[in-house]
């Protein structure tokens, strides 16, 4: 198993090289998080062991045995929809929250936050695609959310996130991952915060290569990198 591991994290690490270097991009730029919901705690601590230091997780029922085990050895990223009276849990733990979607999630991670006396670095998650079935805002409605989490010092937005449908053919996810970049090259324009939010987390296991060319410096990879079990 630990085998099979090592070389899934070979083959990804190898196209991610090569999309780099096609792209013109320093690997440097490119952030890798191994998405484990669907693997057992064996094969979390694996991977962690090989050297997947940025672990996310959807849920915190489900990471919660992962993450006592783990704790210490990575960096955790939440990357599901996360419910606001789960944020208690969350907060504190990961290092970054990928889906602040709603003010009324903001306000409550404000108020963990402020308990804890941490800042908790953000991506706002857009709904690119339109996708009913897809969390995130409405891109158009970026700006005027910017504007209230500015409000809130205890919130550091990294940057934005989205999640494209997923196609047959990963080159029909570019317009989607090329217009988050539009987005956060937008709202920097803006200047609504005193900081450059510079964070683009997009693409999966089976279009990672697109989102890294149209920007990416987070990619969520799971069934590619980690397996199923």
């Amino acid at each position: 198993m630990e085998e099979q591991l090592r070389a899934r994290i070979d083959a990804v690490e190898a196209r991610v090289q090569a999309t780099c270097r096609r792209a013109g991009r320093d690997r440097s730029e490119v952030g890798i998080i191994a998405v484990t919901k669907y693997v057992s705690l064996e094969t979390t601590g694996q991977a962690i062991r090989l050297g997947l230091k940025h672990i996310g997780e959807n849920r915190w029922q489900d990471v919660q045995p992962k993450w006592e085990a783990f704790a210490e050895e990575a960096t955790w990223h939440f990357i599901g929809h996360l419910q606001t009276n789960k944020v208690k849990d969350v907060v504190g733990k990961f290092a970054y929250i990928h889906s602040l979607d709603r003010l009324s999630l903001a306000k409550e991670i404000e108020k963990k936050a402020v308990a804890l006396g941490i800042t908790v670095p953000c991506f706002i998650q857009l709904n690119i695609s339109g996708e009913e079935t897809k969390y995130g805002m409405p891109a158009e409605q970026l700006f005027e959310f910017a504007r209230q989490i500015a409000a809130l010092p205890h919130l550091r937005v990294e940057g934005l996130m989205t999640m494209a449908p997923y196609e047959a053919e990963p080159e029909a996810t570019r317009p989607v991952f090329r217009e988050l970049r539009e987005w956060r090259d937008r709202l920097n324009g803006e200047a609504i915060f005193a900081y450059e939010v510079g964070g683009l987390s997009m693409g999966m296991s089976n279009d990672f290569e697109v989102a890294i060319e149209e920007g990416a410096t987070w990619v969520r990879l799971g069934s590619v990198l980690v397996g199923k079990e």
